[in-house]
């Protein structure tokens, strides 16, 4: 799908990361409507790229079904709203972890499945899911985390083939550590020397090659990243072996910077 001239919904786009990725579908042409939780934040940057701000909240099921109903006239949407989820699983109380499911998982779910009526009836969308590199290469610290960028993957690899025969398209983007803006940058933690990061504007320019080029996937990962998910992917848990070899104590350090946003 060529961007130009389309709608495109993005969650999560009061940060950095969300910032990147609207100012580069702006970029190729396209409309946006810009959702997040902080309206002062969305604003500025809809005002800067002609687009619509709407303040909703993922974890509440009505502004998810809200959005869906509102907005369904778009041609594609960019699921890139998340909480972060770190930390050892017994940390979490049964409400938390009900809000890293409701807001990772099932709210992408959902909105795609509201979307989904209009793009049949024109036999034209696209679904971007961004996922994580954990989904790829779990580590210890982060299993909540990873299960919900994990069942995005699932959903997207058996929603791929569902909706190609109706010419809607569906891609998940899978982004290593990023610097300078998103979840990890925020915490300011330092990575172990040789684990390399990329910037908020390769993700976004993974989102639009997803969308105009039709990719399943697209890792935004230095090669050793990369290598460590396929390796995961043959040899599942090696991943998270060596992370507890060689990566220090990352995942503690994350998680208690991240504390605060379960």
């Amino acid at each position: 799908m060529q961007l130009s001239g389309t709608k495109v919904l993005l969650t999560g786009a009061t940060g950095g990361l969300g910032h990147a990725m609207a100012r580069a579908l702006a970029a190729r042409g396209a409309s946006l409507v810009l959702t997040g939780r902080r309206a002062e934040v969305l604003e500025p940057l809809a005002a800067e790229l002609g687009a619509v701000a709407v303040g909703a909240d993922l974890s509440d099921v009505a502004d998810v079904e809200r959005l869906g109903t509102e907005h369904a006239g778009v041609d594609a949407v960019v699921h890139n709203a998340a909480v972060p989820a770190s930390g050892p699983l017994a940390e979490y109380t049964p409400e938390q972890i009900d809000r890293a499911v409701q807001v990772n998982l099932r709210a992408p779910i959902v909105l795609t499945r509201m979307l989904l009526p209009s793009w049949q009836e024109r036999r034209r969308g696209h679904v971007v899911f961004i996922s994580s590199m954990s989904a790829k290469a779990p580590t210890a610290d982060a299993s909540l985390y990873a299960a919900t960028k994990l069942g995005l993957r699932g959903f997207s690899q058996g929603l791929r083939p569902e909706l190609r025969p109706q010419g809607i398209g569906v891609s998940t983007v899978f982004p290593g550590f990023i610097r300078g803006a998103g979840m990890f940058a925020d915490t300011g933690v330092e990575l172990p020397r040789g684990v390399g990061t990329n910037t908020p504007e390769e993700v976004a320019a993974g989102v639009v090659k997803a969308i105009e080029h039709d990719r399943g996937e697209v890792d935004v990962a230095p090669l050793s990243i990369r290598v460590s998910g396929r390796a995961n992917g043959l040899f599942p848990g090696i991943a998270g072996a060596v992370a507890a070899r060689f990566g220090g104590d990352v995942g503690t350090q994350m998680a208690d910077a991240q504390r605060t946003k379960r």
